[in-house]
């Protein structure tokens, strides 16, 4: 008599995990750094796609409009019964700087322990590993072949805004059907729980320039008669909030969907230890607005924001040089909650500086992303919920919305597929930082409930 499913899965992820490692290893040492215009992009792509192959897919490399390319992978063996899983993933990192700050080589992947170390280790190239994991297992209890149907988007570019991919998915839409996608992140939250996130919040990124002289002028001589770059430019920059953090742009809030009712609910079950987490990490009594509980977390997470990221003028070496300035830059993003618009943020910045007199203020628009989000009453997010706690042995928190930004629109929007958030991140992964990790504990929970969830799928 067989074992158990659980009982064999774990077994057969155990079996497969060392191969897994491996490739895992093979990835990191590609320094694919999106944002770096010599980085072995293609190698990388070609790496994704071997990997796909040597498991028995169909993979491509498919160009972009401009971008590198996005690897499509395919298994159809199922038939056309069978359901259908696309896997969304990216196999571009961010860049390692400050290298100092690392305690080995960020692309040689130091396995110590439990922890795997290296730069794409977590994000996005561990969840590559989960998944490429995850079909092994299942591979090995169903005689060689996939329980259903899965097809694979890997793209190049998430880490520097996702630039072609709406459009590459729009040009492929017919390739990519599936009942669901499994996003490309996922895991645990702070309190040990499986967390499924059913959106993201949307961004528009700026660089606003002022220009006031020819060239910079001696403080003494022109600072009571000449435009000052720095001035014109913090008064642009102040006419955009109120003291209360309240953007001022006229018709701003126009498109925002509020939480709902259920949405509330949902983030009052969060865990409350995030605040104090957040107050130890960045040295605060208070948060702004005084809001805490279920009202920070709603503010979060559903108020559109507008942040100044960086502002650059005149002289800022060592000691003192009396310049008046004559041109200051600003970068800024505007993180957008459904259903806003970049493109309208663009405009409407536009024509508010205008209105404000701040004609002569240049916009750069840097690029954006739409919010987009799936219900989380949703019978897949519902089947990852149920999973999820078979898995772990733990009910999931349930995300209704992310404050972070991420290209699902082009998911749910486009191609009308709900996400769900499977995957074997945790929240000391330092991703994006120095010592960026994985856990190989969370990496075979994660596969785990890819599997399991794959399986119910079928069901």
């Amino acid at each position: 008599m067989n074992p158990p499913v659980p009982s064999r899965l774990q077994k057969a992820l155990e079996t497969a995990l060392p191969g897994v490692l491996g490739e895992l290893a093979e990835l990191v040492a590609l320094a694919s750094v999106g944002a770096k215009p010599d980085s072995p992009m293609a190698l990388c792509a070609e790496k994704v796609a071997q990997l796909y192959r040597k498991r028995g897919f169909e993979a491509h490399l498919v160009p972009t409009n401009g971008g590198p390319p996005v690897v499509y992978a395919e298994d159809r063996s199922a038939g056309v019964e069978a359901p259908t899983a696309l896997f969304y993933n990216h196999y571009d990192v961010q860049p390692a700087e400050p290298f100092d700050l690392w305690e080995s080589d960020p692309w040689t992947m130091r396995h110590e322990g439990d922890f795997l170390f290296g730069r794409g280790s977590s994000d996005d190239k561990g969840h590559i590993a989960c998944r490429l994991l995850a079909l092994d297992a299942l591979k090995a209890l169903n005689g060689g072949a996939l329980p259903i149907n899965i097809k694979v988007l890997v793209e190049g570019e998430e880490e520097t805004a996702s630039v072609h991919l709406a459009e590459w998915i729009e040009q492929h839409s017919a390739l990519l059907a599936a009942d669901v996608t499994l996003w490309e992140f996922g895991g645990i939250n702070a309190a040990g729980e499986p967390e499924l996130i059913c959106g993201l919040r949307g961004i528009a990124t700026f660089e606003l320039r002022a220009r006031t002289i020819d060239h910079d002028a001696h403080s003494g001589v022109g600072g009571t008669i000449l435009p000052n770059a720095a001035w014109r430019l913090v008064h642009a920059l102040a006419s955009l909030k109120d003291k209360d953090e309240r953007i001022l742009i006229p018709g701003h809030y126009d498109a925002v969907l509020p939480a709902t009712d259920a949405d509330l609910a949902l983030l009052g079950k969060l865990s409350p230890e995030i605040e104090a987490e957040l107050r130890a990490e960045f040295g605060i009594s208070h948060f702004l607005g005084g809001v805490t509980g279920a009202e920070l977390q709603r503010r979060a997470s559903f108020e559109p924001s507008c942040t100044i990221n960086g502002l650059t003028s005149g002289y800022q070496g060592a000691g003192t040089k009396t310049v008046l300035p004559a041109e200051a830059t600003a970068k800024l993003d505007f993180r957008l909650v459904p259903d806003m618009d970049p493109e309208v943020v663009h405009q409407s910045l536009r024509a508010h500086l205008d209105a404000q007199g701040f004609s002569d203020i240049e916009i750069h628009y840097l690029g954006g992303q739409k919010p987009g989000r799936v219900s989380p009453d949703h019978p897949m997010v519902q089947l990852a919920a149920q999973t999820a706690e078979e898995v772990y042995g733990v009910a999931p928190s349930i995300v209704p919305l992310s404050p972070v930004t991420g290209p699902v629109h082009p998911f749910v929007g486009g191609l009308r597929q709900p996400i769900v958030t499977i995957g074997c991140g945790y929240p000391g992964a330092r991703v994006h930082a120095p010592n960026e990790n994985l856990r190989v504990s969370d990496l075979l929970q994660g596969a785990r409930h890819t599997a399991a969830f794959l399986m119910a799928l079928k069901t």
